[in-house]
């Protein structure tokens, strides 16, 4: 396990927290927005013309209506990235982080009209009559490169485990035993078999589930968020003001808080942005490549409203209850997870300026001369050593105790760089909190109380459960790409598996695979639409807005 997360730090290390990913994302949506010459603001009003389905014609190809296909394809975005994707963001970058989502959500809007348009005019009917699209159609098709479209397909296949499935299950089963005391394999029991009983119903099931649970769902959440937001108006003007403020400056430690780096909520921002709206991903376009619009263009109007929806409103809702909650720099009560604790030689303080520095020197690779190395003492929970500095979730952790089978443990604990090496130990203390949980407890800040909770609770169900079933749609596309329409049953059995896994393995990891994965599956896309662009001008000028 060790080995498999130092992987998973080296890749996030050169896919995440560089330059170039943010550079060349935000970079694309740029060219093709002073290309197409702004098409997130002139086709804006009539992608919702499109949406109400006034130039739908009965005899017209496809197997969705352009609103399934948009509640489809938002399923899929709409997930624990606007609950948990959000809080994270704000926890590793700072309120700055939520400004680069929405640069990323703008810029996005004109991404996803060029790879949702290009998806729709290269789409396939297969044998059995179902239309399949995607960027692995017109990689293939339109450059005529197989082993690009080949490499797509693989890359959205760990995508479909590790971004619309694993990271779903794990953050409601983490909030639904914390909620209702519901056992993890309870959850992700039941939650597995209802995702089993609607992907074998293909597209269309889907789409009629999606097209009423959308609407639902969304409307539930934001009644919760705005409960939050009024209950805490006097902070709403300061929240915005920290968003600006650090856009170009460092974000300072308050409270529990560490600090962040403009790199850090640069990064981190873009990131979040992506894995909320998918812009640039190449998943979304094959839930647009199954709708019955005439013209491909048409299609990747209605796309443009996908990052409007899910990160100019949701995500910015969802990030301004954080923020005005104060949560996010409040440690509270919690089980603290292996993978994202360390402890460091010392004792140091977080009102100490230059402990401050150093812990933020370590907090991200946990690596260096101040981890420690050695055994220590515990005594009916509570370790012997004062000058050890236990760090979880990137805080100074407080009021730590060890237990083992439910009872305060006495004995030796083996520490390895930093990390516990004892097995079967429970750690428990105060901390920041991340994910889910931080938005939950924000919930718990309004005239709801603590009965705000239940609303994230429900709301991540149905966010979750929503997302895992728009992928497992998108899996199934790239399975039938790679392997033919006979293997769409053992993917489907796969999916279902990690789905039910992910509910009781550690919840750090699947973020981490989550957050890798997306850059990786991004990169061949991006440079697909990029060297079809004047197929997309060209589609762009001879089209003619309807009256």
């Amino acid at each position: 396990m060790e080995t498999f997360t130092s992987i998973l730090e080296f890749l996030t290390y050169w896919l995440v927290d560089q330059y170039w990913f943010p550079a060349f994302l935000i970079g694309s949506g740029i060219f093709f927005t002073v290309y197409l010459g702004f098409p997130q603001i002139k086709y804006f009003r009539h992608g919702w013309r499109i949406l109400s389905g006034r130039y739908v014609k009965d005899d017209t190809k496809g197997e969705t209506t352009p609103f399934q296909a948009l509640t489809t394809a938002l399923s899929g975005t709409v997930g624990t990235g606007n609950i948990g994707g959000v809080a994270l963001a704000i926890f590793l970058g700072g309120p700055a982080a939520i400004f680069w989502m929405w640069v990323t959500a703008f810029f996005g809007m004109t991404t996803k009209f060029v790879e949702v348009t290009l998806a729709h005019k290269y789409r396939e009917t297969l044998p059995d009559g179902s239309i399949s699209g995607g960027p692995m159609y017109y990689i293939e098709n339109g450059l005529n490169m197989k082993w690009l479209a080949i490499l797509f397909s693989v890359c959205l296949l760990l995508m479909c485990l590790g971004t619309g499935n694993m990271p779903q299950i794990s953050s409601i089963a983490v909030v639904m035993n914390d909620t209702f005391n519901i056992p993890k394999i309870v959850t992700g029991a039941v939650l597995a078999s209802l995702l089993w009983m609607v992907i074998i119903g293909g597209i269309k099931r889907i789409a009629q589930i999606a097209s009423k649970l959308v609407p639902f769902m969304a409307f539930w959440y934001l009644v919760g968020s705005f409960a939050v937001i009024i209950s805490n108006y006097e902070n709403i003007i300061p929240s915005l003001q920290s968003i600006f403020i650090h856009i170009f400056t460092p974000t300072a430690a308050v409270g529990g808080f560490l600090g962040a780096s403009v790199a850090a909520a640069l990064t981190r921002g873009v990131n979040r942005g992506l894995y909320s709206n998918e812009a640039g991903q190449g998943s979304a376009p094959i839930a647009h490549a199954s709708s019955k619009t005439e013209n491909p263009i048409e299609e990747g109007m209605v796309s443009i409203l996908e990052p409007f929806i899910d990160t100019i409103i949701i995500c910015t809702i969802t990030g301004l209850v954080i923020l005005s909650s104060g949560v996010w720099t409040e440690k509270f009560e919690n089980k603290f997870e292996e993978s994202s604790m360390c402890y460091l030689d010392g004792s140091y303080l977080e009102t100490n300026k230059e402990d401050v520095k150093i812990l933020q020197e370590y907090i991200l690779s946990c690596s260096g001369s101040e981890t420690f190395t050695g055994k220590e003492e515990v005594v009916d929970g509570i370790i012997q050593n004062s000058s050890l500095t236990l760090m979880h979730n990137r805080s100074v952790s407080e009021n730590v105790s060890y237990s083992k089978d439910g009872i305060p443990f006495t004995g030796m604990i083996e520490i390895n760089e930093g990390k516990l090496d004892t097995d079967n130990i429970d750690v428990l203390g105060s901390s920041l909190l991340l994910g889910a949980d931080l938005t939950g407890k924000a919930f718990s800040r309004s005239v709801f109380g603590e009965f705000g909770q239940y609303i994230v609770a429900i709301g991540l169900l149905l966010f979750a459960f929503s997302t895992a079933i728009a992928w497992s749609y998108y899996g199934d596309r790239a399975t039938v790409h790679l392997f033919g329409e006979g293997w769409i049953f053992y993917y489907r059995v796969i999916y279902v598996g990690a789905f039910f896994s992910a509910a009781i393995i550690d919840t750090k990891i699947v973020w981490d695979i989550a957050t890798v994965i997306g850059p990786i599956a991004t990169v061949p896309n991006l440079l697909a639409i990029l060297f079809l662009r004047k197929e997309i001008k060209k589609l762009d000028t001879e089209y003619v807005i309807k009256n």
